[in-house]
């Protein structure tokens, strides 16, 4: 079985020393049930992928037990050599142990930096449909891709295998991939090879500590992860509830990271960017700025396209001629710390029916944010990675269509009036981008161009007679049909 894990952020080189494999070597260890091997096919300051090749002996897994005396061929002959599995992530806690807990001797800033990775397997043990495998990983941030792998592709009649190539990819950490992994490997099999108890069940809960409880599968993940024991699972669940008080994050303060999430597809204003902006008030102006566009609108439905902990779905909530609010983000904490802000539970029956919050992604196809007067998007493209703008594009203005949709994003000259800014240094550390003037212009008007839109250009904030304002925005217009 095969595990490949690509950086593809410079210097891609780093991942070398968060794994504890040095790229130029090939290293061999010894595991329970065969032999793993660690080797780099490329590593170069813009690429490096590390291999972890696993080679399972299965007449050594039977040699000596009962089992095996019962002359059944299948004990022999089966698909554990080649599936990721309960297998694989043994291996990934034994070979790749320091970099699983979170250790880099080296160099230990490295740890906490989020990397744009990619994570291949080639057959996947997968019971189940694919989308299980969806279901388990975008909640985490990742863009998956599963092809489900024909029984013998000379025979296509014999229809579809339980494996599947799978494909992941996110803006994270090292450190979570492989807890990731390490959890949702046995769950997508659903067989694990050994036993489990009650050591079994403290694992789920180390491993899972930063993600698991946020996670909306999560009683199948337990489920699965310990075996269908009802009680293990039960006690599990029990203990992922953290009381509200020893969460760490004030109800209506920052969330700069939730439950270890790649926040690509988040968008809020963080105390870093607010310590930056603060002078201006410009997060009080971007309101301003929205509310006079959607009253000029007369819009009367709107959906926030990440909306984080709802600072701006709060005030528009305050507003009876909007008569239905939708907001979307990918973190499930955020929502619950949304949901804190907005105090769901106790608005008036006719108030709540006006506003829902959903959990979804910003670059993928979603029915649900269709047929809305307008749409927002504050302060979100620039959390985006550049290769994942077109689909933000084609989800935004060829699928939803929005009469009119409101675009927000920093103005990159301005950032040399900030003080506290150092030179060269994006407003918060998760922008993967900051445009000028022209750039956003341009940007705007080819989007207007190619999906049937109208775009006129605000800014927001003082303005510097040579570099603008601190905040740009785009208003689209869908045109008549």
């Amino acid at each position: 079985m095969l595990l490949t894990l690509t950086n593809t952020q410079s210097p891609a080189t780093d991942l070398g020393f968060l794994l504890h494999k040095h790229p130029d070597r090939v290293q061999t260890f010894s595991l329970s049930f065969g032999e793993a091997h660690v080797f780099y096919p490329e590593a170069s300051p813009d690429r490096c992928t590390a291999c972890l090749l696993v080679a399972v002996d299965p007449v050594g897994l039977v040699r000596g037990k009962t089992q095996a005396s019962r002359g059944l061929l299948d004990q022999y002959v089966n698909d554990r050599p080649y599936t990721a599995s309960s297998f694989l992530s043994v291996a990934i806690g034994e070979v790749y142990s320091s970099a699983l807990q979170g250790r880099c001797n080296a160099r230990p800033n490295l740890v906490e930096q989020r990397l744009s990775l990619n994570v291949k397997l080639p057959a996947v043990s997968v019971r189940g449909e694919t989308g299980l495998i969806h279901a388990l990983f975008e909640p985490l941030g990742y863009e998956a891709e599963a092809t489900r792998l024909p029984l013998d592709e000379h025979f296509p009649e014999w229809g579809d295998s339980p494996y599947v190539a799978l494909t992941l990819a996110a803006c994270t950490t090292v450190k979570n991939v492989l807890s990731h992994l390490y959890v949702l490997l046995p769950v997508l099999d659903d067989t694990k090879h050994y036993w489990v108890g009650q050591d079994e069940l403290e694992k789920l809960l180390r491993h899972g500590a930063s993600w698991l409880a946020t996670h909306p599968e999560k009683e199948l993940i337990a489920r699965r992860y310990l075996r269908h024991q009802r009680s293990l699972a039960l006690e599990a669940l029990s203990r992922l509830d953290v009381p509200e008080e020893d969460d760490g994050i004030e109800p209506n303060g920052p969330v700069t990271e939730v439950g270890n999430m790649a926040v690509n597809d988040m968008a809020f204003i963080t105390s870093e960017e607010a310590a930056v902006e603060s002078p201006l008030s410009l997060n009080e102006a971007r309101i301003r700025a929205v509310l006079e566009v959607l009253h000029a609108a007369e819009a009367e439905s709107v959906v926030d396209l990440g909306c984080g902990e709802a600072k701006l779905l709060s005030r528009l909530l305050k507003d009876s001629r909007i008569g239905r609010l939708v907001g979307l983000d990918v973190s499930i904490r955020a929502l619950e710390i949304a949901a804190k802000r907005l105090n769901l539970d106790r608005l008036p029956p006719r108030v709540r029916d006006r506003i829902t919050l959903l959990h979804g992604g910003l670059t993928y196809r979603d029915a649900r944010i269709e047929g809305f007067d307008a749409a927002l998007a504050i302060e979100v493209i620039e959390h985006l990675d550049l290769g994942r703008l077109a689909a933000f594009e084609k989800v935004l203005f060829g699928c939803a269509r929005p009469r009119i949709a409101i675009v927000t994003t920093p103005n990159v000259e301005y950032n040399i009036r900030y003080e506290t800014l150092p030179a060269g240094r994006l407003r918060h550390h998760d922008h993967r981008f900051e445009w000028t003037r022209t750039e956003f212009q341009s940007w705007g008007r080819r989007v207007a161009d190619h999906h049937g839109y109208q775009v006129r250009f605000q800014p927001i904030g003082e303005i510097d007679p040579e570099l603008g304002a601190p905040t740009q925005m785009a208003v689209f217009e869908r045109e008549a049909a």
